[in-house]
């Protein structure tokens, strides 16, 4: 369904193409961007260590239709952060790609990088994302309570994880 290829400076316009809010940067990105997006922002992003970021591309069609991100890899203690996942246009979402997105990072991370646990951030709002994250494996370890303030309120986080023996 869809393939991961690594995130390059050629895919630096489609990607601020699709962060067209400061509330879809902030659930998209956390605190590693500031709106709106810029070039420089995403060089610095892509130079960092400990770090996959790909594009997603759908199998089919051969078009770019999200971001994902693998963070902190850590090959000592065996873990990674998934992060900065994002299905771009609106016309893509609900048909699935975040879930193979998902799926697929977690086979890289448990088979390719050989790691034993992965996790991620979600704010607990977004239970579209928490339910597909449930479908992968992943569960539910913690809630990080107000962690981010955007539009009048604070935005809380919860924590979910999957160890190598866990996954689906």
């Amino acid at each position: 369904m869809i393939r991961l290829e690594r995130f390059e400076k050629k895919d630096y316009e489609k990607l601020i193409s699709w962060v067209d809010s400061e509330e879809l940067m902030i659930q998209f990105s956390g605190k590693e961007f500031t709106y709106p997006i810029t070039m420089e922002q995403l060089d610095k992003y892509i130079s960092a260590e400990h770090r996959c970021i790909y594009k997603a591309i759908d199998a089919v069609t051969n078009e770019v239709i999200g971001h994902a991100e693998l963070n902190n890899i850590d090959k000592k203690n065996r873990n990674t952060r998934i992060c900065r996942i994002l299905i771009g246009d609106i016309k893509n979402r609900n048909k699935g790609f975040g879930k193979a997105i998902i799926t697929e990072l977690v086979r890289i991370g448990f088979e390719d990088l050989q790691l034993h646990r992965i996790d991620l951030g979600v704010f607990d709002f977004n239970q579209q994302a928490i339910k597909c994250y449930q479908a992968c494996g992943f569960e539910i370890d913690g809630k990080f309570k107000d962690i981010s303030w955007f539009g009048g309120k604070y935005w809380s986080v919860y924590n979910m994880s999957i160890l190598n023996e866990e996954k689906i």
